[in-house]
Parts: structure tokens; sequence; C-alpha cells
């Protein structure tokens, strides 16, 4: 173990160290920045600081700052060396920028954001139609890891015909190779946003609006499996029920089939 650990350059106290368990204080504490960072995603540690001191939460900036990163969220503004996400990882350029999206499947897109439940937390990632909002698959986990999301992109294309574009950010799941490589697979042309900037992919943050104070707030899901539960039902009422305004008071279900050709459509 000594030599393995000279060999990975490791710490000897990393390896033996044991992972302690996320505190109560400190999951309420990840709730609120949660919700503040819905409503003011530009808000770096700082900031963040002094809204909840303004809630009457005093917390040093530290705690904030590892809270954040073990939440995945970042203040959305532009950074030097956008085009570095992540070390051997290739990015691509952001292709939607003055195209007219005017039919499903033309765009699809995808996220992932942090999930608060009772006791706990996990993360969900969504892919979604741009055109007609609907969330075509999604995967909940524990971990930031990539399979759940690879998972999630290829539900989405066994399911439907597969789009002509697919949007991302630059986050480490979304240009790795498993993840790029199923969309080469498909001959969908990979664009992603420039890093920091949440209007590149405003619909999906507007679905991360709707599920948390619509279903995810509110339920306090206990469990992973209440979870996927909670959010099967959520989603087949965002998909089919719940009308938009700014799809003309529409479900995204409705302007989804409608706008396929034909042939897919039957």
């Amino acid at each position: 173990m000594v030599r393995q650990c000279a060999l990975l350059g490791l710490s000897r106290s990393t390896l033996y160290y044991p992972r302690q368990a996320v505190s109560e204080a400190d999951l309420t504490l990840m709730r609120l920045l949660d919700e503040l960072h819905l409503q003011y995603p530009f808000y770096g540690s700082r900031r963040l600081v002094d809204a909840l001191a303004d809630r009457g939460v005093q917390v040093n900036r530290k705690r904030v700052q590892r809270l954040m990163r073990i939440m995945g969220i970042e203040a959305l503004y532009r950074k030097p060396n956008t085009s570095r996400a992540h070390p051997g990882h290739a990015v691509y350029p952001y292709r939607l920028r003055g195209l007219t999206i005017d039919r499903s499947n033309q765009v699809w897109c995808t996220d992932l954001t942090y999930v608060p439940m009772a006791h706990g937390f996990a993360y969900l990632v969504v892919v979604m139609d741009w055109y007609s909002r609907k969330v075509l698959s999604w995967r909940v986990s524990n971990t930031l890891a990539t399979d759940f999301c690879v998972a999630a992109l290829e539900e989405a294309l066994a399911r439907y015909a597969a789009p002509e574009i697919f949007n991302s950010d630059q986050g480490c799941q979304f240009t790795s190779e498993g993840f790029t490589g199923v969309l080469k697979d498909h001959d969908i042309l990979i664009s992603m946003d420039g890093q920091g900037r949440c209007m590149d992919n405003i619909f999906i943050e507007r679905l991360w609006r709707s599920v948390k104070y619509e279903d995810i707030y509110l339920k306090a899901y206990d469990s992973i499996p209440a979870l996927r539960a909670g959010l099967t039902r959520y989603f087949e009422f965002y998909d089919r029920v719940r009308r938009h305004q700014a799809l003309d008071r529409r479900t995204p279900d409705e302007v989804y089939y409608h706008s396929l050709p034909l042939a897919v459509a039957a």
C-alpha cells in the first residue's frame, strides 16, 4: 500500500481517511444556497454570504465555497480561459447563435442540477427538446459521475429520433469521451455553451426553477427511490398537462408531436 501511494503520488493519510457524511446543518445550508443560486445565478461566494446574512444565517465564506463545490454550482459570469473546461476533454463551439429553431428534434439540450432531499442530496440530469421544451429523458444519481448522464442520453436516442444538434455546457460529464462519443456515433453536431453563460441554455435553467419550486422543495423526498417516483409523476405532468405561456398555452407534448414530420410522428 505504501508503494502504491508512492507510485500514484497520493498521501497515505488521504488513503486511510474515511469520508465523512454531510451534516444536517450543512444540508440545511445547501438547501438555502440552492434557492439563492436559482434566484441569483451570478452571485459568487462573497455575495452568497451576504445574502445568507440578510436571512439571519451567519456563515463564513470558506464554508460556502466548500458547499458550492459539493453541490457543483458556481457563479455565472465570463471567465478567462473559457475554452479549458477539463484537461484532456475536447470543447466544441456554441452553434446556436443566430440559428432559427423552429421544429422538434432540431436541437436537444442537457444539464444537471443539485437536488436537496429531507436527508441528503442527489443530482438530476435532463435531456430536453429545445423547440418544444419536452423532457425526453432524465436520470438521478448520488454522485456527479458521467455514467448517469450517458444513460439519459442513450434513453432519449432510443425513444426518439436523433436531433441535428446537441447543446450542453462545458461540464466534465458532457465533454467526456463517453458522452460525446455517443453523439458522434449518431452523427449529431455538438454545441457547447460559453463557460459561465447561463443564457446559452436558458430553457433548462427555467426547467430547474419549475421542478424545484413546484415539486422538489414542496415534497422534501427522503430517499432516492421516492425522488425517482416523484419526478416520474412531475415530468409526466410537465410534458402532458402543464401549459406554457411561451408555447401559446400549449403543452410540450402538443408542440413536440405537432411539429414532427408526418413519417416520424407516425
